[in-house]
């Protein structure tokens, strides 16, 4: 016997948590996803605080992966992938600071894969003459939100733009 399976963690926010979450948890390799609150200077806030976007916060999604199934370059990839790296200022029609592109690192390693990967998307001009507005910072304590949040696509059964054209 090898021993236990050693996990990795990685943080990511772009925009929603619930459309970043649901875009991750179908990746092979990843073994849970929970939709949170991380980056500001509030402890354990609400939707509500973090929604006014007074608190620093951004709705982030914190993963567990399994390193030997995918590696955190490929999740990097999912990441670029699933959102608009170069607006400002939130993702589509979610606008303030907690809606905001960034890359939370939780090792030296983590850090300098992800500037690279930012780095080799500019240089391959991928945006056109647009700049990457992702931030890469320290990934600080994580608040998971309220369970209403969590796999939020898997309780209601369809997207929430979806259901937002159904209800208004």
């Amino acid at each position: 016997m090898t021993g236990d399976p050693v996990y990795r963690k990685a943080t990511f926010a772009a925009g929603c948590f619930w459309d970043v979450e649901a875009a991750f948890h179908n990746i092979d390799g990843v073994l849970e996803t929970v939709a949170g609150y991380t980056g500001g200077s509030v402890p354990e806030p609400t939707y509500e605080q973090v929604a006014a976007g007074t608190t620093g916060h951004a709705e982030a999604v914190g993963i567990v992966f399994d390193p030997t199934v995918i590696s955190y370059e490929a999740l990097l990839d999912a990441f670029w992938e699933m959102h608009n790296p170069t607006q400002d200022g939130g993702q589509g029609d979610y606008t303030g600071p907690q809606y905001r592109s960034v890359i939370f690192y939780h090792d030296e390693e983590q850090r300098v894969a992800a500037s690279g990967s930012r780095d080799r998307l500019a240089a391959e001009k991928r945006y056109g003459d647009r700049s990457i507005r992702t931030e890469i910072l320290p990934a600080t304590t994580f608040w998971p939100a309220e369970e209403c949040h969590q796999q939020f696509y898997a309780k209601c059964g369809q997207s929430y733009c979806t259901s937002r054209q159904i209800w208004e």
